[in-house]
């Protein structure tokens, strides 16, 4: 996702831990190659950086297989390692629920939530992986610790169900609201997606492609979506811009490389409204 969003000629950032070994170093070059600053990536002795395969079944099945024993380093990050400056200044903060599944990530990113104290834009994506989670309820709890510090949620139906027991769109949208939620974007999809912000509601449908593989295109809608609300765009033009860079992802074999830039999801957009 800082790919997609340093794509746009966004300045990202990720805070994240990896092995110490060549893989953890080879993700340095590979992140300063795509333009995001890597210098909140730090090292974890004793652990392997972790990898993670993706099986693909078009259209609509790629099941994903996480390899992250004895424990992710990732999930190693700590409350007194994180530059509490940084995270406070910068005009975009995203938070992942996988974050909250483990200590001490848990308590760093509440930490990390509670000096940023709502400033700018601050997302939490709902990101509900059960393989992490002991039950769905131990993650609801966690979930909710963390709704009332942040001004964005993104998630699907399922996630969302998880956030606030809803799984109607419209429901679960309102729930998340009801948490101190400000915008809140529900992806629903072959129905596309719903966004609200309590003043606009919009529903936004998919853009037809022809799908390869749907690993990575969260993360392209992800970037997309802090690109659009960096730029103020209204929530109808934000969601379709978000929508294009997803299906294009969705339609090219890679994650990361295949992060679209400004030019390209304009270009499938116009082609969309064309074609309509």
């Amino acid at each position: 996702m800082a790919v997609a969003a340093a794509r746009y000629g966004r300045r990202s950032a990720v805070i994240t831990r990896t092995g110490q070994d060549p893989f953890g170093e080879y993700l340095h070059d590979a992140l300063r190659g795509f333009g995001v600053d890597d210098r909140y990536v730090t090292a974890v002795p004793g652990l392997p950086t972790p990898v993670t395969f993706c099986e693909i079944f078009p259209p609509d099945d790629f099941p994903l297989y996480f390899y992250r024993f004895p424990k992710a380093p990732d999930l190693e990050i700590r409350s007194d390692e994180l530059d509490l400056d940084a995270i406070r200044s910068a005009r975009v903060f995203w938070v992942t629920v996988t974050g909250l599944s483990q200590e001490p990530s848990r308590s760093a990113t509440l930490a990390a939530l509670e000096a940023r104290a709502k400033a700018g834009i601050t997302i939490l994506d709902l990101d509900y992986r059960p393989m992490f989670w002991s039950s769905r309820e131990e993650a609801r709890a966690q979930v909710q610790r963390a709704l009332g510090h942040v001004t964005v949620a993104v998630g699907n139906l399922d996630e969302s169900d998880t956030a606030v027991g809803e799984r109607a769109p419209r429901a679960a949208a309102r729930a998340l609201r009801d948490r101190g939620v400000e915008l809140v974007v529900v992806k629903q999809g072959p129905k596309g997606v719903l966004a609200s912000d309590g003043r606009v509601e919009v529903e936004v449908p998919p853009v037809p492609v022809e799908v390869v593989n749907g690993l990575g295109a969260g993360d392209a809608f992800g970037g997309a979506l802090c690109h659009g609300l960096l730029a103020g765009w209204d929530l109808e033009r934000l969601m379709r811009f978000c929508n294009a860079a997803g299906a294009l992802v969705a339609s090219r074999l890679a994650c990361a490389d295949a992060m679209p830039d400004a030019a390209e999801v304009e270009a499938m957009l116009e082609e969309a409204v064309n074609a309509g």
